[in-house]
């Protein structure tokens, strides 16, 4: 009789997930070791170098814009991700294509964004590429949502 080998796999994770889950840890370990104040703009930056093509200049755009739009938002990794928070929780985030294997890259908003319309609105917006007429929403949307 052979012993059957334990996968290790955690159920309804894919391998991008628990990696980003692994990398959260990571960062809150990171920031907690350098405190509250700290500035994160550095990683985030590395981070987003580090991406691929498509999704490294869309995320240096919008970095700049968020940064533009919503100054007193403050930059931090998100689970492997750039994201910019108020007060500490995170009001917004890009997510690439890449790191997930999707079709394409995701600007999301937390429950933390003043988006608020009516009894529905968009959370997140899929991204292919960003033209002006994007830009320029993104930094409406941002504004709004740094309240």
């Amino acid at each position: 009789m052979t012993a059957t080998k334990k996968s290790t796999k955690t159920v309804g994770f894919s391998d991008e997930e628990l990696a980003a889950m692994k990398e959260h840890g990571q960062e809150l370990k990171k920031a907690a070791r350098r405190g509250a104040k700290a500035d994160l703009e550095p990683d985030v930056l590395a981070k987003i170098a580090e991406m691929a093509g498509p999704d490294r200049s869309m995320a240096e755009r919008i970095h700049a814009i968020i940064r533009a739009a919503a100054p007193d938002l403050a930059p931090r990794l998100w689970y492997g991700m750039p994201a910019y928070a108020k007060d500490g929780k995170v009001v917004c985030f890009f997510q690439s294509a890449e790191k997930f294997k999707a079709r394409y890259a995701t600007l999301g908003f937390s429950d933390q964004a003043a988006l608020d319309d009516g009894t529905m609105w968009p959370t997140s917006f899929a991204l292919t590429k960003l033209t002006p007429a994007d830009e320029k929403r993104i930094a409406a949307l941002v504004k709004q949502a740094a309240g």
